[in-house]
């Protein structure tokens, strides 16, 4: 025989038995004086529910009415829960066809009324309605399907928070594991039900410790078996629960058989005997005799294993359960081999036959059924979903007709909306013009940076300079990049981003025209990725004073020609500008600067550090810059500039 795995039903809670004569008395007497139908629907469910410890033909009847009267007065809530009883009454007589169908009739009404004011009783109904079908899917060994309702139900329990059916809901996933034999799944589910027990102080707490500790006398890790046996048996002494404490003895036997102390495993099915005969539980007496029975002949004493079976056949024909009858007919086939005794060995032999061949029949049918069942659900299944598509086609041309109202409550929304966002934006309103303030100054500061004195006047000097020497030609060409190069920068000043195409045009144009005032002592190219797209945007006037940089203090100081790259690339959610020359360097280049030429790059770096700091304030994105001499063989070989901007977009 194998160890059990105890599966929680909604139905099945241990030592409440006790109390349910007070409660149901009470609710009777609420019953009475209940003075509208509604009222009485929802004590009648009460009463149902409260018949499922111990009376289901009663609780099928107090469901019944309690569902006539939900009908009559259309309270869709208790109808639903009516459902659920009568599916419960239905589990526990055996009746899974009709449970099933009562359940899917639950399961429907809650899916169609879920968005009600009721929300969260709606919410609790369909999570039962999803539990309790993953209940008659485990049983029937549908353990896909069961999986899937447990996992429907315990989503919800999760939602409104309720520990207790979570813990409930878990216990009955391991299982559905353990069934399949995915025991770390099982025991995943175990352990997170026990967790939610032991907090909550849930009276089943040993039932789901002795889960655990099965699990773990499977996998033959004995000192996790043992502690957790022992947890199990302090919860059960707390909390009294006969049946789940015989077989907790029984699964203790197993334990002392493989830790090979026969004399305690003995002792543990005796006291697992003694529990089962105070509560009559037949089922549970025969099934520690065939552990008694198959231990005593795997020790080959012959007598004891044979008395010990025979009283479990005894039981199992009187209960009739097959498969005890089964075991317990071979049991004592293999015991009179033993023996000696052909003969007997042989009619036991065949009456072991006989009952496998009964129980394989039995399966099969239980399986036709089962398969008529799962056809019938599915096609239930398939009709419900054609019924909700056409309830969902139905609300939209029901929202085309009230599309109006959704309108006036539109911009009746926007207006209060818009109140909200004056009263608030009075209240930051010194707050924003401050920062406007502090940014158009920066902002400024960066023009005149861009439009410096010493620039200009050079620009002018240039072109009188190629005037002067004839070179008319050129002096037009030059006065026309400068003029478009003045355009450019004067158009974008006072935007807060400009394309990056834009940009690159606007520093073609200053290269070409500082090639032209410096004889072409430099060449240049502009790189863009093709990974970025056109709308890609960047801040104005943030790149020319570091090309300004490149030319001036890098390359033209060079004897040799000089070489300028700018090249834009993407990496992850930044915009990536590098600025490299191959001129003398940082170090040089600080030796050979006059004091105002310092004042000015000191500037530059000043506003341009502050404007990357108030963009990464405001996108809350990496805004940086670094600035590196490159060396090659301890030789100067020129100056690196990047700037990371965050990737940002026109709109």
């Amino acid at each position: 025989m194998r160890t059990k795995i105890l599966l929680y039903l909604f139905l099945i809670i241990a030592t409440v038995v006790q109390a349910q004569d007070k409660v149901l008395d009470s609710l009777q007497n609420e019953l009475k004086k209940a003075k509208n139908d509604i009222d009485k629907t929802i004590v009648l469910n009460a009463i149902a529910d409260q018949y499922k410890y111990s009376d289901p033909t009663k609780m099928a009847e107090y469901g019944n009415q309690a569902l006539q009267l939900a009908k009559k007065i259309k309270y869709k809530v208790e109808e639903g829960n009516a459902y659920l009883n009568i599916g419960t009454s239905n589990i526990i007589l055996g009746d899974y066809k009709k449970a099933l169908d009562n359940f899917i009739l639950a399961k429907d009404i809650f899916e169609e009324n879920n968005t009600s004011s009721t929300k969260k009783e709606v919410a609790q109904g369909l999570a039962k309605a999803y539990g309790s079908m993953g209940i008659v899917f485990s049983e029937q060994s549908n353990y896909a399907k069961a999986l899937e309702f447990y996992l429907k139900s315990v989503k919800i329990y999760e939602s409104l928070k309720d520990e207790s059916k979570c813990s409930k809901i878990y216990n009955n996933i391991g299982v559905v594991y353990k069934s399949q034999n995915s025991d770390f799944k099982a025991l995943e589910y175990f352990i997170k039900a026990q967790k939610i027990q032991d907090k909550l102080q849930d009276v089943n707490v040993g039932i789901t410790l002795t889960n655990i500790a099965n699990i773990y006398l499977k996998q033959k890790s004995l000192d996790k078996a043992s502690e957790y046996y022992t947890l199990a048996k302090k919860a059960l002494e707390k909390n009294p629960n006969p049946r789940a404490l015989g077989e907790w003895y029984n699964n203790m036997g197993l334990y002392y058989v493989e830790k090979n102390q026969d004399n305690e495993a003995i002792s543990s099915w005796n006291n697992s005997i003694k529990t089962f005969q105070s509560i009559d539980d037949k089922f549970g007496l025969a099934d520690t005799y065939i552990f008694l029975g198959q231990f005593y002949l795997a020790k080959n004493q012959l007598d004891e294993a044979f008395q010990n079976t025979n009283k479990a056949l005894t039981l199992a024909t009187e209960i009739n359960v097959l498969e005890q009858k089964a075991v317990s007919e071979k049991l004592l086939s293999e015991i009179y081999a033993k023996k000696g005794n052909s003969n007997l060995a042989l009619e036991h032999f065949q009456k072991y036959s006989v009952a496998k061949d009964s129980l394989t029949n039995e399966e099969n049918i239980r399986r036709s059924v089962e398969a008529s069942m799962n056809y019938e659900f599915e096609k239930k299944e398939l009709l419900q979903k054609e019924e909700n598509d056409k309830r969902e086609l139905l609300l939209k041309e029901e929202a085309k007709s009230s599309k109006l109202k959704l309108i006036f409550g539109a911009l009746i929304a926007l207006l209060l909306f818009g109140i909200g966002f004056l009263i608030y934006n009075r209240t930051q309103l010194k707050k924003t013009l401050t920062l406007q303030k502090e940014l158009a100054e920066y902002e400024q500061k960066a023009l005149h940076l861009q439009m410096n004195p010493h620039f200009v006047f050079n620009c002018l000097g240039s072109i009188s300079s190629f005037i002067v020497q004839n070179g008319t030609d050129s002096a037009i060409k030059y006065l026309s990049k400068f003029s478009k190069l003045m355009r450019l920068t004067l158009e974008y000043s006072k935007e807060s981003l400009i394309p990056i195409d834009k940009e690159i045009e606007s520093l073609q144009n200053y290269l070409e025209l500082e090639q032209l005032r410096f004889n072409h002592k430099f060449n240049f190219n502009i790189q863009k990725s093709a990974d970025i797209e056109d709308d890609v945007a960047l801040p104005p006037l943030l790149i020319q004073p570091f090309v300004e940089n490149a030319i001036i203090h890098g390359v033209i100081p060079k004897k040799e020609m000089g070489n300028i790259t700018i090249d834009f690339s993407i990496k992850d959610d930044s915009l990536i500008c590098t600025i490299l020359d191959d001129g003398i360097g940082i170090n040089q280049s600080k030796l050979n600067k006059e004091n105002s030429v310092v004042a000015h790059k000191s500037m530059a770096l000043d506003i341009i550090t502050k404007r990357l700091e108030m963009i990464a304030s405001s996108t809350s994105k990496k805004a940086t810059i670094e600035i590196e001499e490159l060396t090659e063989e301890n030789k100067i070989t020129g100056t690196k500039v990047i700037l990371h901007l965050p990737l940002q977009y026109i709109v």
